[in-house]
């Protein structure tokens, strides 16, 4: 398939920025190896070979029995008794990381807290719990709660932007009044009196925060439309006939989009600092979870453990930089007024030029 210019050009001046293209792909190996947490980090095997069939415990939960036991509950793979009898008939193989992010270890050499060691790489919490298995889980679940409220907060706030910019009038003075009032509401307050009267998860805490979050592209998309709706290809597709959510879809959106994209790994960034500082105060995901605010807790609640504060204000700082380098990034290949001279698209050194002249707009470029 053959990119068009303006597609290559963006792609490009993205690649000249370093800092952002090498962020991109750090963020893309992490977030890869996290999604695959139960490969890695698990107290049950990848995979046993028990008297000639194979088993695969990460998927489906088989009763000791099968292995030869006598109780009809799930196996206990860390288990001495159990793992003798698999490898009296087999063999069987554990994650690098043999803990998952429950996972409570009861030998530990020294009471819990306890510091790294070759088999707990980043130590124990307070409970027992290999802090290496938590800090994948963790990663993952903040990521993927990121992502899905930043896709669906940005939806809806650019079609809300969307039709407040296009129509203007009183459909956008009453949009503006409701805003103002909905964006008044204290966040961190409905959320302290939602957790007393629903159980906190994962869905209930992205549909409270979506109530919220949905506003933060409305502003730049209204921008984008109020400007764009007056101009010369926009009155002719009326002249012709076109509808206006044609208009709106078709010709108008493709230049408020420029803008949204660019603000989307911020608000990224935002949703996971939201996320960290709610499981932080004790009121974001279930207690037991995996979460990198929990662990950040746990380091203010132990100071003599420094590894856990440590641990998760690395994770932390290192993924929202990653973030935010992207976006830099993400900025400059859509900025018009961005010109980068290259040999090929490989990623060979590139010139970024300024461009003195007024920059065309988005469909004059393409």
């Amino acid at each position: 398939m053959t990119l068009s210019p303006l597609t290559q050009r963006r792609i490009a001046n993205f690649k000249a920025n370093r800092r952002g293209w090498w962020s991109l792909w750090i963020f893309l190996v992490l977030f890869i190896v996290t999604g695959m947490a139960e490969f890695i980090a698990n107290d049950k095997p990848i995979l046993v070979n028990y008297d000639g069939g194979y088993y695969m415990p990460i998927f489906k939960a088989y009763p000791e029995t099968t292995f030869g036991g006598f109780f009809e509950t799930e196996a206990d793979y860390r288990d001495p008794v159990v793992k003798e009898l698999i490898e009296e008939k087999g063999w069987l193989v554990f994650p690098p990381i043999p803990y998952s992010y429950d996972t409570i270890k009861y030998d530990l050499p020294t009471p819990a807290p306890s510091a790294p060691t070759a088999e707990n790489w980043l130590g124990t919490d307070d409970k027992g719990r290999d802090v290496t298995a938590r800090l994948i889980y963790g990663f993952r679940i903040s990521i993927l709660f990121a992502l899905i409220l930043t896709f669906i907060s940005s939806v809806i706030g650019i079609a809300a932007g969307a039709v407040q910019g296009y129509f203007g009038g009183k459909v956008d003075l009453i949009f503006q009044r409701v805003i103002e009032v909905w964006h008044g509401l204290p966040l961190l307050y409905i959320l302290i009196i939602m957790a007393s009267v629903i159980q906190p998860g994962f869905w209930n805490l992205l549909i409270i925060m979506l109530l919220f979050s949905w506003m933060s592209l409305v502003g730049v998309v209204r921008a984008e439309f109020l400007r764009a709706r007056n101009f010369d290809y926009v009155r002719s597709a009326r002249a012709l006939g076109v509808s206006d959510w044609v208009i709106m879809v078709r010709h108008v959106l493709p230049n408020a989009m420029v803008a949204s994209i660019t603000f989307m790994p911020f608000i990224l960034s935002a949703a996971i600092g939201t996320l960290t500082s709610l499981d932080f105060l004790g009121f974001g995901l279930p207690p037991g979870s995996p979460s990198l605010g929990e662990l950040l807790a746990q380091g203010k609640n132990n100071i003599n453990a420094p590894w856990l504060g440590l641990t998760a204000f690395f994770t932390l700082a290192v993924m929202l930089s990653l973030l935010t380098f992207i976006g830099e990034a993400v900025r400059d290949a859509f900025d018009p007024r961005k010109l980068v001279v290259a040999s090929d698209m490989a990623g060979e050194h590139a010139v970024e030029l300024e461009m003195d002249n007024k920059p065309p707009t988005e469909e004059g470029e393409e």
